[in-house]
């Protein structure tokens, strides 16, 4: 690691270029999972500086793919005429369309992630925030916060454990807050050099206010403890607020449903979207007005995307609930094609909270096919209204956790404490490939394709006039694609076996 961090800064002083203008390359390790993962230490970092457009008539493209690219870059003209023209050519139209504008990209910063990234030494930890947040990384701009714990906590606790404490006067930060998350959020913002748009999240409620009187299992909110539940949000933002973090959004529960399953063996909490509807006009929305939390976005559901209808439903039938204007938030496990019903719904500005789901085998690292996964889930939510996406943990250690549960899950960087390093998974280029490209306020566009050849796509406008077109290879054989541009012509394309491209141009 160290000797290619050397040649590096050697080839960076031959070429007379300054070191954070230069893309460090991937030092790729094979664990066996069919892909790379790319090893990061204290000394060495893979990068992505912001790239320099091209001129009018050119476009870059970078690639990832299953044999190891990562954010490979080269550059293409287009032509007056398309080359590919036989029946085995994708061929896509850019349009001058546009649909909804984009929030941004990020990903959680649970208890665990907070831990993880700790644990490694500090300049490791620079390298791995800055790989998410600064202008050589990702340049997410959506962090995530569990409120109170969640299963991906080493305990079960909530700020408010002090048995019928309905006055709210035992509540508390716990170290979670106060030691991982909040020092970890402020040098996020510090790496990126901005707020982040934070929203937080609970999984549920001090057992003394449940049904259950129990952090897990089938249990909902008591109806008696509707208003202190929702001066605990309240309570939330301030503390944090005089840490010198405020936040942009809340979701009024994580997966709502799960309180009303038997069995779930992780903090939950139910609600039926009638029971949400009710507490947030009446109670959440009216206190946080009281309060000066006027502008904080609120986001219901936070759940499973066929539920979508549903929640929507009942909110606009209910006219009260205009006292504060909900999202949808949703989690994207499942196939998306409900286009009449994002059309319908755009004012909810659908909006997922996050990715990965557990796996038979939770840390496969270098797996590509969690790639793949990641990305067809993403172009399929863009392509459905949805205003941005946020992955889960954003750091899990080798085993997938700490998860108190034992519900553990892959993530997109994976850290090895005992190495002093972290390992980039095929899922963080995944993000990257929308995340570095497509800005906060870019606009879908229309790109439509009589055949695609099983190719998937989308296309956005950014706010400097720039285009982003991002094209996903399942298959395991190479497909020419010709993007037809207006004015600029063709653009043709060979989309490698099993890759993800991002285009850009002007």
């Amino acid at each position: 690691m160290r000797r290619q961090a050397l040649l590096v800064l050697l080839l960076v002083l031959r070429r007379g270029f300054a070191a954070e203008e230069l893309q460090l390359p991937c030092v790729p390790r094979d664990f066996g999972f069919g892909s790379v993962v790319c090893v990061c230490n204290a000394s060495y970092c893979d990068t992505l500086p912001t790239p320099i457009l091209p001129d009018v008539g050119e476009a870059l493209v970078y690639t990832s793919d299953v044999e190891g690219a990562r954010f490979l870059k080269t550059q293409h003209s287009f032509l007056a005429s398309r080359n590919g023209t036989g029946p085995d050519v994708a061929r896509f139209t850019l349009e001058s369309t546009t649909f909804q504008t984009v929030l941004g990209w990020g990903g959680a910063f649970t208890d665990a992630a907070a831990k993880n990234i700790l644990d490694l030494s500090p300049d490791a930890q620079d390298r791995l925030l800055s790989s998410y947040f600064s202008s050589s990384g990702l340049e997410y701009n959506i962090g995530r916060v569990n409120m109170g714990g969640c299963d991906f906590s080493w305990r079960t606790y909530t700020y408010n454990d002090e048995e019928g404490d309905v006055e709210l006067s035992s509540f508390a930060l716990q170290p979670e807050d106060t030691d991982y998350k909040i020092p970890v959020i402020k040098r996020a913002e510090a790496v990126g050099g901005r707020a982040l748009r934070l929203f937080a999240s609970p999984w549920t409620a001090p057992k003394w206010m449940k049904t259950n009187n129990d952090f897990v299992g089938y249990g909902q909110l008591r109806h008696d403890m509707y208003q202190p539940w929702a001066e605990y949000f309240v309570r939330f933002l301030d503390e944090y607020a005089a840490q010198g973090i405020n936040y942009w959004g809340l979701t009024a529960q994580n997966q709502p449903v799960d309180g009303y399953v038997p069995g779930i063996a992780f903090n939950c909490m139910g609600w039926t979207a009638e029971e949400q509807r009710k507490w947030v006009a009446e109670n959440l929305g009216p206190t946080l007005l009281q309060h000066g939390y006027g502008d904080v976005k609120l986001m219901i559901l936070d759940d499973q995307r066929y539920q979508l209808p549903e929640w929507a439903e009942n909110q606009r039938a209910h006219k009260k609930q205009e006292r504060k204007r909900a999202r949808l938030t949703h989690h994207s496990r499942l196939p998306c094609n409900n286009s009449t019903f994002c059309t319908s719904y755009t004012h909810f500005h659908p909006f997922p909270a996050s990715g990965s789901a557990p796996f038979a085998v939770p840390v496969a690292l270098g797996k590509w096919e969690r790639l793949e996964s990641y990305a067809h889930d993403i172009i399929e939510n863009m392509n459905h209204w949805v205003t941005g996406w946020v992955d889960w943990n954003l750091a899990l250690d080798m085993q997938g956790g700490p998860n108190w549960a034992s519900n553990f899950v892959d993530a997109p960087i994976i850290v090895n404490k005992e190495a002093d390093e972290f390992y980039k998974n095929p899922m963080f280029y995944a993000m990257g490939h929308f995340s570095k490209f497509v800005k906060e306020g870019a606009t879908k566009l229309g790109l439509t394709s009589q055949d695609q050849k099983n190719l998937d796509a989308t296309a956005f406008r950014n706010p400097d006039g720039s285009v982003a077109i991002i094209i996903l290879n399942r298959a395991v054989k190479s497909i020419e694609a010709v993007v037809e541009v207006g004015d600029r012509g063709f653009l043709n394309l060979n989309v490698g076996p099993r890759s993800l491209q991002t285009i850009i141009f002007v």
